[in-house]
């Protein structure tokens, strides 16, 4: 799969501007400001319909505008595929492929595979449990219609379950029929869930521990470990055990949506014990390990969206990281950099043809 070119119109920084791009490896360089990270939010728009960095739909619209469109024109299995995306202030965002609007967003999802590592990975480490589930179900998803269905269904009785958790308290009262009937479904569609889950990072962790193992050297011995409640028992037990819990919090306290992944290294976590070049290798690794999994199940090259990749990490991890994409395995790469010199003295090295594309004020300046 190959994005050919791509327009954006009153998008975040950008008034208009068009680009079309090598097959291989495009990287995008200028100083800080000039909207290079911009450019990766909008191909990962295009895959995903909501952008990875800000999901507020009108936040995305140029100041001063009214709207945006992101259009990309890709080549996928011989044949072209246009997807556009536009978005008004105070109407829906609309997602259209080969002139076709979708009827939900979900339809959408995996049909671009796409992976982006980017410094924002770092709430991976940093954030709560909810960060690292959404990384598991966005993975997932890009090759798991039925997981995506199951975790919205599971995630809208949740908060009707909350909702009538609530209306108890507010009016002093309780319908034990009608709790059971959320238990029910929850149950069911959590235990997808979970089973998919399982099976997914059995899956997994052998290939990321095996990233990781390339770009350290081997030096460091890492581990991902998933916690969930559902392994022990069943959520239709833990939803009675805790039913006094969760009447009194007025929301549901168990459950797949408290699940969590534990990221070690040497045996402790690596968000106290790991360094900034340990643990940006660490992302970069789960990564990877997520590029190699959702094209093991999609049977295509997803693209890969590097930004800022070389910062935090010394001479020889970044040595190991273009080793690891100069390789026939990877499919189409765009980067972006601040050091216009050092991306091209980095990727001079690879054998694979490149694009060095100049950000500045102006139109892009294709070096």
């Amino acid at each position: 799969m190959i994005l050919k070119s791509l327009s954006l119109l009153n998008y975040k920084n950008f008034e208009s501007i068009n680009f079309e791009f090598d097959d291989k490896i495009n990287c995008f360089v200028g100083n800080n400001g000039v909207g290079k990270t911009n450019v990766l939010d909008a191909i990962y728009h295009l895959s995903f319909g909501k952008s990875y960095f800000n999901p507020i739909t009108s936040q995305n619209i140029k100041h001063n505008t009214d709207f945006f469109v992101i259009d990309g024109l890709y080549t996928k299995e011989e044949r072209d595929e246009k997807v556009v995306i536009s978005a008004k202030r105070g109407q829906k965002k609309v997602i259209k492929r080969n002139g076709k609007t979708y009827d939900t967003f979900s339809q959408h999802i995996g049909f671009l595979p796409l992976v982006i590592i980017s410094p924002a990975d770092r709430d991976l480490i940093t954030e709560g449990s909810d960060t690292r589930r959404k990384f598991i179900d966005g993975v997932i998803s890009q090759s798991d219609q039925k997981y995506l269905t199951a975790l919205l269904k599971y995630s809208k009785i949740v908060a009707q379950r909350n909702s009538l958790l609530k209306y108890f308290t507010v009016n002093n009262t309780f319908d034990a029929t009608t709790l059971e009937v959320y238990n029910q479904q929850l149950n069911e569609y959590g235990s997808i869930i979970h089973e998919k889950r399982a099976a997914f990072l059995e899956i997994f962790i052998p290939i990321f521990i095996s990233r990781y193992h390339t770009i350290s050297s081997g030096h460091e011995k890492v581990s991902l470990t998933y916690q969930s409640k559902l392994s022990e028992t069943s959520l239709l037990t833990l939803l009675q055990q805790n039913l006094d819990k969760d009447r009194m919090l007025q929301y549901t306290s168990v459950g797949i949506h408290k699940d969590d992944l534990l990221f070690e290294i040497e045996g402790y976590p690596i968000k106290k014990f790991g360094s900034q070049g340990q643990q940006k290798s660490f992302l970069i690794a789960l990564k990877l390990a997520q590029f190699d999994f959702i094209k093991r199940q999609s049977k295509v090259n997803p693209l890969l969206l590097l930004d800022d990749i070389f910062d935090k990490l010394d001479e020889k991890r970044v040595e190991h990281i273009i080793k690891l994409v100069d390789d026939q395995n990877f499919g189409q790469l765009f980067i972006s950099d601040t050091h216009a010199d050092r991306t091209e003295e980095v990727v001079k090295k690879i054998s694979q043809s490149y694009k060095i594309i100049k950000l500045g004020d102006h139109e892009p300046e294709n070096l």
